[in-house]
């Protein structure tokens, strides 16, 4: 039997396994953290922080991007609700031109969240960055993460994993552009996460300790 015959024969076996393995982290990730995710802004155990995950404002094609809005919507309610003192916005500053922390701070801001109880992390450039600066350099061992419920179950699944008391806030969901793409970025994303886990990543950046008051 020739080499690429073997191969070919492999293949098969390969990408069953492959997919399987997929299968196997999302249903850990759903499963185990479950009992930590919210709806109801009534039933979120208190935190001192939020940490509000960034994401783009607007669309390519110059819509505003319900993912943001909706986690903005949730993270003023969490606020004004007592659920939480202090709003920790991480997300991607890679450019003058991209600047996530400094969009959501300026929204939050208009919506009446005062600005000394809002802090911005600018290195959030993942979901595993963010969540493991807000305890390596924010000094956080509890949190309750805002974003959209597909999000929060792999942030609080990495946060409690690093040994947070983490809960989800689930924002309104977005049904309408992106879903299919959006759930198979996601399951690959856990698989990543599941590498950064195994291996202990370390953030792409550090730096100095920053204390929230």
């Amino acid at each position: 039997m020739s080499r690429l015959k073997k191969i070919a024969k492999l293949l098969p076996v390969v990408l069953a396994l492959t997919i399987l393995l997929i299968l196997l982290i999302d249903r850990l990730v759903v499963q185990s953290t479950k009992v930590y995710l919210y709806t109801s802004v009534s039933e979120v155990p208190y935190s001192k922080v939020g940490l509000l995950l960034g994401t783009s404002k607007k669309l390519r094609n110059g819509n505003v991007n319900l993912f943001y809005k909706y986690r903005i919507e949730a993270a003023v309610e969490l606020f004004f609700a007592g659920s939480i003192d202090v709003i920790l916005v991480s997300g991607d500053n890679g450019s003058v031109q991209y600047d996530e922390p400094t969009d959501i701070k300026n929204d939050l801001m208009e919506r009446g969240v005062p600005e000394n109880k809002i802090v911005l992390d600018y290195a959030g450039f993942n979901t595993y960055d963010s969540v493991v600066r807000c305890k390596e350099i924010f000094g956080q061992a509890s949190i309750t993460v805002i974003s959209q419920q597909f999000h929060n179950e792999r942030a609080v699944y990495i946060a409690r994993r690093k040994g947070m008391e983490a809960f989800g806030y689930n924002a309104k969901d977005v049904k309408q552009y992106g879903g299919f793409r959006t759930l198979v970025r996601e399951k690959l994303a856990r698989v990543k996460m599941a590498m950064d886990l195994v291996i202990s990543r370390k953030p792409h950046h550090m730096g100095e300790k920053i204390a929230i008051e």
